[in-house]
């Protein structure tokens, strides 16, 4: 076993684990954050990505190792004092998730995206969401949505979390 630290959702974590647990395993099966959807495991689907140090990234490929002293935001911790984020809202009031299996995945995907770019095209929304896999969607309303964060984002002069 091997102690880490690190910051989640905006709060110091200290675990003892072992090496070969990725963040993945962490998240859902030591922190019992089971927002983030465990998928394919092997980094294809984007249905387990977070935001790891600012980046979106597939919570499979990390290893414990590499969270000592990093910070990770997950689907819980968006919402500030109970309000749904602009995107989550924007998924909500746009129908652009069926099964929901994928939301939490794409929404923190979208959000990341948002975080580098508060103004990105159509075609980039499209290219940055195009390793989440959604089986329901046709990926259409998911586009849409996020425009539409995007756009209330802007008017409202609302830095991305």
């Amino acid at each position: 076993m091997t102690n880490i630290q690190f910051e989640v959702n905006g709060e110091t974590v200290q675990l003892a684990v072992e090496p070969h647990w990725t963040l993945l395993d962490i998240l859902r099966n030591e922190l019992n954050l089971t927002g983030t959807k465990s998928g394919c495991e092997i980094g294809d689907c984007c249905a387990c990505t977070v935001i790891f140090e600012g980046r979106a990234c597939n919570s499979c490929l990390v290893l414990a190792g590499e969270l000592d002293g990093k910070t990770v935001l997950t689907i819980e911790g968006i919402s500030d004092d109970g309000k749904l984020h602009p995107v989550q809202s924007a998924f909500v009031n746009h129908g652009a998730s069926q099964c929901g299996f994928c939301t939490p995945g794409m929404i923190m995907a979208s959000i990341a995206l948002l975080n580098r770019d508060p103004n990105p095209s159509e075609d980039e929304i499209r290219l940055r969401l195009a390793g989440n896999i959604c089986r329901c969607t046709g990926y259409t309303k998911i586009v849409e949505a996020v425009l539409v964060a995007r756009n209330a984002m802007l008017t409202q002069g609302r830095a991305v979390k």
